[in-house]
């Protein structure tokens, strides 16, 4: 049985369009490009698709610690997005993102990860060990989203002053 156990809710104003941003989470198979994720397969190949699934690795190289997440919901008239993912240890997470157009080519990006754990003891132990990582994880890969999104739109910007 597994419990949800953590929450963890980030926002972001980023410095590039709703498009630009919105073209990186839903390309699933480049996530390896800005999270902490090896991309080993996507299943149907292509953008973002309800019930679109990838299998992957996290952590270490040495490791091999498997994920897999599955888009559960692609909003693209509102930029919503929604995925259930696997996690090592038999940690679950729920993950819900928001994109709202901003004025002057900015947008905000809301973040909520709901993390679930086993029970009893296989459960307890990973959320003590990975308490650090649970708070500070979805606020770093918010971070690296941005950071990914506003090179990107410097660089479409830079291509436009150039022609």
């Amino acid at each position: 049985m597994t419990t949800t156990s953590y929450a963890a809710c980030p926002t972001e104003i980023v410095e590039a369009p709703v498009g630009v941003v919105w073209d990186l989470l839903t390309n699933i198979s480049g996530w390896g490009r800005f999270f902490d994720v090896r991309v080993a397969s996507v299943e149907p190949p292509g953008p973002a698709a309800k019930g679109q699934r990838m299998l992957g690795e996290s952590g270490p190289r040495w490791l091999h610690l498997g994920v897999s997440f599955e888009y559960t919901l692609v909003d693209v008239t509102h930029y919503k997005l929604e995925m259930d993912g696997r996690l090592p240890l038999g940690m679950t997470v729920h993950e819900a993102l928001d994109l709202v157009p901003l004025e002057g080519a900015k947008c905000r990006v809301n973040y909520h990860c709901h993390f679930g754990f086993p029970g009893g003891w296989r459960g307890h132990l990973p959320r003590i060990l990975l308490s650090r990582g649970l708070r500070q994880g979805p606020a770093d890969s918010l971070l690296r989203l941005k950071r990914a999104a506003e090179e990107v739109h410097r660089g479409r910007k830079s291509e436009e002053v150039e022609c």
